[in-house]
């Protein structure tokens, strides 16, 4: 089983998975390494993960796949399938953790980048961050779940319209669709996403999981089935070591220690 201390793009500090997907080479283009280690963390430390973060080391969070890399194959349709797969085995992997996952988008969050911040439960963006689909404007169509996350998010009327007009949506207008959670300075986004990420590890991990499992659900249960499965996993919660602690911590009118609760 691979470790973590043996991934160079991928780092587990204080609960916090910390995953590139893409760095300052190819010019912050999607990083299949990146993107192979965070999908093999995530199968293998499981429940040490209190959060996640998604992160670009460059000048933006990421600029899509690399079109150069793309123009330069000998079959183009093969290698792009590929690249998809690679892609996908990670989206596959992110959809199903069940920690918060954190993104930190600044400069430009292009294809496979918007895709990924899409998938994010938070994603913190600056001031100067943008956001395009980018697929249309080299005669391709999404990938990364774009085209199912997208929708949900921002209603399938304006899903449609930004994706056939490949619209560039700056750190304004996404805040106000849903797409990203809150701005801050350009300067703080990384900082800023970190410590979210770390507050987030320490809080009810229980709690957190349970949430994602209710959404994912979601998805595909009627009202009445939703509601059975609320009820089942708040009782679940009511009777967890960090469902004890709330309620007490509430009652005495003290802070929770989460952190001892996920130890009991």
């Amino acid at each position: 089983m691979t470790s973590i201390d043996d991934l160079s793009k991928v780092t587990l500090d204080e609960g916090v998975l910390r995953i590139t997907i893409s760095t300052a080479a190819n010019g912050t283009s999607l990083d299949d390494e990146g993107l192979v280690q965070g999908a093999q963390a995530l199968e293998t430390v499981g429940n040490d993960i209190g959060s996640i973060l998604l992160v670009g080391e460059g000048a933006n969070f990421c600029a899509g796949g690399n079109v150069r890399a793309f123009a330069a194959a000998p079959d183009r349709g093969e290698y792009v399938a590929e690249v998809a797969r690679v892609f996908h085995v990670f989206v596959r992997a992110l959809d199903a953790a069940t920690a918060p996952v954190v993104a930190g988008v600044h400069g430009w969050a292009a294809g496979a980048g918007m895709s990924l911040v899409c998938l994010a439960d938070v994603a913190i963006g600056g001031t100067g961050t943008k956001l395009r689909p980018a697929y249309p404007s080299i005669g391709f169509t999404p990938d990364g779940g774009m085209s199912w996350t997208l929708p949900r998010i921002v209603g399938v009327a304006r899903a449609r319209e930004i994706l056939l007009n490949d619209s560039v949506i700056g750190g304004d207008e996404a805040v106000r669709l849903g797409i990203l959670t809150r701005l801050v300075g350009d300067d703080e986004v990384q900082e800023e996403a970190a410590r979210l990420a770390r507050a987030l590890a320490n809080g009810p991990s229980t709690s957190y999981s349970g949430i994602k499992a209710l959404l994912r659900s979601s998805r595909t249960n009627s009202l009445a089935e939703q509601l059975d499965a609320e009820a089942a996993s708040i009782a679940l919660a009511a009777n967890s070591p960090i469902g004890r602690e709330g309620v007490d911590a509430f009652v005495d009118k003290r802070r929770p220690d989460f952190t001892s609760a996920k130890q009991a």
